[in-house]
């Protein structure tokens, strides 16, 4: 501990010869230039450039690389997940095609969580907060290196790469590019990671044992990178930045670890010197037509309702407009879902296979026929949409990939990404719903494709009525489902779950243990948290106000007669409070009974949030909250903290 035997402490220098060469100064530089940008200069020379290159121009990778490698790939310490592991072969990729054109590449990370690690733990306390931390950290990355001409922004996984988004979306005239990390394979013979995450529930309720648990859970994840298999929000976030035209066409989705997946990082470093060679900044891909564009993307894959979170966000960084509730619900209502994919179904195809079938350029062909995208927007590729669509219909990558899809999985690339009619007639309806009603009167959301089929009716509609089953944490609801507690028809209402309650959690715990529990298909779940992308069921989530700021959600008594009518159609909805003591009501009745009651006395938040977190909620409530992206919008929060300074009380 003290001391290592036979160490050698003569060995030790205090000089060393310095590199060999001079700096490529003139008097000029000397005279005009900030010091910085000298000492910089000193610093390249130090780290081992050759200083006859100290000129060339200067490009930063960012990454959520985590973990240590050794070369043959081995773990020497381990990452917090696949999504970030492999992603520093991208940089190395990118940066050696950099220094090949002549050009200075510098790299930075900032490792991001895992959702899946901390579900039912006290780590998904700091999940959503750190989107907005890492964005930060990452801005304040490009700026300090102020002679960069170009930022490339590489990552994978569920809250990296939004906040990677929502940096390079504040570029401005500065070009930057993203690199997504891709997607993890299919085990041979086992479960995908989503469904693998509910060995627990299955074994509580004696479904599998502990041998299966032990087998199965060992090869979920078959490759060592990549995202998780299913369209959650590391996959989906994938598919938005392409669609933003951020990334060049085809990169999301790919498999981490092959050719094809480094291949995109050589040919965006080519992208963003091309960028820079035309002038081409940021702000000339990210427009209000992009951010609807990506709206429409977003709808036709079935991607995850986090995604209302995260576009907003990366909207609000860009200085756009951010898209609301009423904005979604109409892009939801006019666009087929055309994308057969986990964990949506009907067959449920991987993302990886999704990937070979077409992946984004594939549905955006489908979309352009029927006048559902702006194809005029630029994209980092340099050209317009529209000339990347005519690439991507024409091109032997195209064609090479769907006959690798057959020949590999025996799948039609057809019965993957499908034509609108061809998706209606089996069955694909739209995604997204946001019900209201006297428990949501500000609003709530419902991935209305992830209801049981067998639960709507003819005219496309679900409904349930049913008790209330009131859980003030996560902890006690996963007790209640595990041991047997809930019943067929119960309604589970988890509450103290939003931003002021536990930083808006992710119940993915919840809402798998009900997938994987035989009557639980019969059991819906109202809550002020949120969900991950691979949820199922009849959860509806993002309920506002929520519990903890007077929301009605935080009225609501066990036994509670509860009503939920999902239209999947129309894409409308309601959850209302329609019954209590034996007695049912009207929506309205119930409306102006809720009014009169207090909130319930053991409303609480999470006896562990952390201060950060509490901050952290405290800033989004001032910015327009959960439906405006859970952003930090400084005019709005300085605008509060001069009124309530202000000896009128008022801005």
């Amino acid at each position: 501990m003290l001391e290592s035997p036979g160490f050698d402490h003569g060995a030790v220098k205090t000089h060393a010869a310095g590199p060999q060469g001079t700096l490529p100064i003139t008097p000029e530089m000397l005279l005009t230039q900030p010091s910085g940008n000298l000492f910089g200069l000193t610093q390249n020379a130090g780290m081992g450039w050759d200083p006859k290159h100290l000129l060339d121009p200067e490009f930063l990778i960012l990454s959520t690389h985590g973990g240590v490698r050794a070369a043959d790939g081995t773990p020497i310490a381990l990452g917090f997940h696949t999504g970030h592991w492999e992603v520093g072969l991208l940089v190395a990729e990118a940066a050696r095609e950099l220094r090949a054109h002549r050009c200075v590449p510098f790299a930075g990370a900032v490792t991001d969580p895992c959702d899946g690690r901390t579900q039912g733990t006290e780590g998904m306390l700091d999940s959503l907060p750190y989107r907005n931390d890492a964005a930060i950290v990452l801005r304040r990355l490009m700026r300090s290196l102020p002679t960069r001409k170009g930022v490339i922004g590489v990552a994978t996984c569920d809250k990296g790469l939004p906040a990677m988004m929502m940096a390079l979306a504040s570029s401005g005239r500065t070009p930057s590019i993203l690199v997504p990390g891709g997607v993890t394979l299919l085990p041979e013979d086992g479960e995908d990671a989503g469904k693998v995450q509910t060995i627990g529930a299955r074994f509580a309720q004696q479904q599998i044992t502990l041998e299966y648990a032990a087998d199965i859970g060992c090869r979920a994840c078959a490759s060592p990178g990549g995202g998780c298999q299913f369209l959650g929000t590391a996959a989906t976030s994938q598919v938005i930045g392409e669609a933003l035209g951020l990334s060049l066409p085809h990169t999301a989705l790919a498999p981490s670890g092959q050719p094809i997946w480094l291949d995109a990082a050589q040919r965006s470093a080519r992208a963003i010197l091309r960028m820079h060679q035309t002038a081409m900044g940021t702000a000339d891909i990210l427009t209000q037509a992009s951010i609807q564009n990506a709206m429409v993307l977003h709808a036709a894959f079935g991607g995850s309702t986090n995604l209302l979170l995260h576009l907003p966000a990366i909207a609000h960084a860009a200085g756009l407009r951010r898209p609301t509730a009423a904005d979604w619900a109409e892009v939801n209502r006019n666009t087929p879902r055309l994308v057969d994919a986990l964990p949506n179904g009907p067959r449920q195809f991987a993302t990886v296979q999704v990937f070979l079938a077409g992946g984004v350029p594939e549905v955006m062909l489908h979309l352009r026929r029927a006048g559902l995208l702006d194809t005029t927007v630029k994209t980092v590729s340099g050209t317009t949409l529209d000339e990347c669509l005519n690439w991507w219909q024409d091109s032997p990558r195209r064609s090479q990939l769907k006959e690798q899809l057959l020949a590999q999985d025996r799948i039609d690339a057809d019965d993957v990404i499908m034509p609108p009619d061809v998706a209606r007639a089996r069955g694909l309806t739209s995604t997204v719903c946001f019900p209201v009603g006297n428990l949501a009167p500000e609003g709530s959301v419902i991935k209305s494709t992830a209801i049981d089929p067998s639960l709507i009716d003819e005219a496309g509609i679900y409904r349930h009525r049913g008790p209330a089953r009131v859980f003030i944490t996560e902890t006690a609801a996963i007790a209640a489902l595990k041991t047997g507690a809930i019943l067929e028809g119960d309604v589970m209402v988890l509450i103290c779950g939003g931003p002021a309650g536990a930083g808006m959690q992710e119940i993915y715990q919840i809402t798998s243990a009900l997938k994987a529990l035989p009557h639980c298909k019969h059991v819906a779940v109202l809550t002020d948290a949120r969900f991950s992308g691979v949820s199922t069921g009849a959860c509806i989530g993002h309920i506002s106000p929520e519990a903890l700021a007077n929301g009605p959600i935080g009225r609501v008594h066990d036994g509670d007669i509860i009503e939920i009518v999902i239209d999947r159609n129309a894409l409308t909805g309601t959850v209302d409070l329609i019954g209590e003591n034996g007695a049912l009501f009207t929506a309205d009745e119930g409306r102006k009974r809720l009014a009169m009651r207090s909130s319930r006395p053991d409303l609480a938040p999470h006896p562990a949030l952390p201060n950060d977190t509490r901050l952290w909620a405290a800033l989004v409530q001032a910015s327009g909250g959960v439906w405006g992206g859970c952003v930090y919008d400084t005019d709005m929060i300085l605008a509060r903290l001069e009124a309530s300074t202000s000896p009128t009380g008022k801005a």
